[in-house]
């Protein structure tokens, strides 16, 4: 499961990959549950024909998907991550996957604890070509039952990862491994234009061999060293 990641704030990267300016100046960087920040959604009125209206839009949303019948935005805490395998029956995800509500999460780099050692030691993991990395994910939007203010919010799709070379190495012996889901650059729009029946064809683990994880050390001068390998 993913709680920290490192949101792409580089405007000519935002720009180049996912075809969007940085929304606001509200988007954090560094990123935890409750945070509010970048994602990118198919612009509502992408339809009409209109030429000057651009095929995605970004957004400033909270990291935690807050379902409309929430009372408050606390339930964030809990809804950074959404499982693949019940995310169709969960009270807080299934609106918005009934509806499609895809959004692309753009990551310099995400977090996960690796436990090799006995310990748990935050791992830094980015694409091997330095480029961003565009995560599946859920939207939502929310109306502040006290002051009637709107918020939107968003979630993490994931996956099990028991079998995946890199990501099975991450969280505490004897748990489940899991996994985001990572986005190839050429299925962006098909992932913002799937209708529900089709969202799962996109649920699939990210090769291994694309991605790369770095844990503090003094190996290199991002101060993070090679994790593959032995601990």
């Amino acid at each position: 499961m993913c709680a920290h990641y490192e949101s792409t704030h580089d405007r000519v990267k935002l720009r180049q990959q996912f075809g969007v300016d940085v929304p606001s100046a509200l988007a954090r960087r560094d990123v935890w549950p409750g945070y509010l920040s970048t994602f990118v959604r198919r612009h509502p009125q992408a339809d009409v024909g209109d030429a000057a209206v651009p095929a995605r839009e970004a957004q400033v949303g909270s990291f935690g998907l807050v379902p409309a019948w929430s009372r408050d935005t606390k339930i964030a805490r809990h809804t950074y991550n959404a499982r693949s395998e019940t995310v169709a029956e969960k009270p807080s995800f299934r609106d918005a996957w009934r509806r499609a509500q895809h959004c692309i999460i753009p990551m310099d780099a995400f977090f996960e604890p690796d436990w090799r050692s006995g310990k748990a030691v935050p791992t830094r993991i980015r694409a091997a070509d330095g480029q961003p990395l565009g995560v599946a994910g859920l939207w939502s939007w929310w109306k502040n039952p006290a002051t009637g203010e709107p918020l939107h919010s968003f979630t993490l799709l994931t996956i099990n990862a028991d079998p995946h070379p890199l990501m099975q190495q991450f969280h505490k012996p004897g748990e489940e491994k899991r996994m985001i889901v990572i986005l190839p650059p050429d299925r962006y729009d098909d992932w913002l234009q799937a209708g529900p029946k089709e969202s799962g064809n996109f649920l699939q683990p990210y090769p291994a061999e694309a991605l790369v994880a770095e844990r503090p050390g003094d190996a290199s001068a991002s101060g993070f060293s090679s994790l593959i390998g032995d601990p």
